[in-house]
């Protein structure tokens, strides 16, 4: 069996939405790729710290995180890009004249920095554990990094930035915009020149508009049952729902496992 490199997202992929953990013949069906002799490893928007517990409970070594900036081999974290400073900086001074609020991660951890509570007093906390530092002595260009950055913007104004495509971003609830990196497909390039693989042996699987940049012509995408459209189009292969053992169905439909 030729050996395959197949990374997953996390949220609507390997877990139910509803709980939050991993679906049970997920779990199992990792196990068996890695006797198989395949590599596993996670692609996920998500921050490096918010990404290692859950990998450590589905038994994954290997992790491509923080959106692709982020490498991690043998649970060793090995790079963690920041934004683009730069453009990173000039972004925040740009909402900050237009009065939206702004909080920024400047390391990998639940931190975030304010410069004024314009944020807090337009959309409230966030709902994710969060520790909040208002600064109002500083500027952005104070801070040596930044990772993340989130505008108190919603949908309808967020043209009114200028810089809005200067950076990736998503929408994942409808208050605020997060900046982060969006190259999940040059993370799992960068994986697979470190551990000598082959990029027409990458697999991976996606369920939501995030995973559109992973979702390579060079390398086989499985798309979720219970994926968006958009993803299913760009699509190898479209599996079940991953709640109806959608991830262990395409493994043993490819032939990657027994059935």
């Amino acid at each position: 069996m030729k050996k395959k490199y197949i990374f997953f997202d996390i949220d609507g992929t390997l877990t139910d939405k509803k709980t939050g953990q991993i679906i049970p013949s997920a779990k199992k069906t990792i196990k068996k790729l890695q006797e198989n002799g395949h590599f596993v490893c996670i692609a996920t928007g998500r921050a490096y710290y918010k990404t290692k517990d859950f990998a450590r409970e589905a038994g994954i070594s290997h992790i491509v995180s923080n959106g692709g900036a982020a490498l991690t081999i043998h649970n060793e974290l090995l790079e963690n890009r920041p934004l683009d400073h730069q453009k990173a900086v000039a972004l925040c001074h740009e909402a900050q004249e237009k009065g939206y609020g702004i909080i920024i991660s400047t390391d990998d951890s639940i931190d975030v920095h304010m410069v004024n509570d314009n944020f807090i007093k337009q959309v409230g906390f966030r709902q994710e554990p969060t520790r909040y530092f208002l600064e109002k002595d500083k500027s952005y260009n104070d801070f040596a990094h930044i990772y993340k950055i989130y505008i108190s913007v919603s949908q309808k104004e967020e043209k009114q930035l200028t810089l809005l495509d200067s950076l990736g971003h998503i929408r994942f609830v409808s208050s605020y915009l997060t900046f982060q990196h969006d190259e999940k497909e040059k993370g799992i390039e960068r994986m697979i020149e470190k551990v000598g693989g082959a990029l027409e042996d990458v697999v991976v699987f996606g369920d939501d508009y995030n995973d559109l940049v992973m979702f390579q012509k060079q390398w086989t995408c499985i798309a979720m049952g219970n994926a968006c459209d958009e993803l299913k189009q760009k699509a190898t292969f479209v599996t079940k729902d991953n709640i109806d053992d959608g991830i262990q169905y395409a493994c043993q439909y490819f032939g990657w496992i027994d059935s």
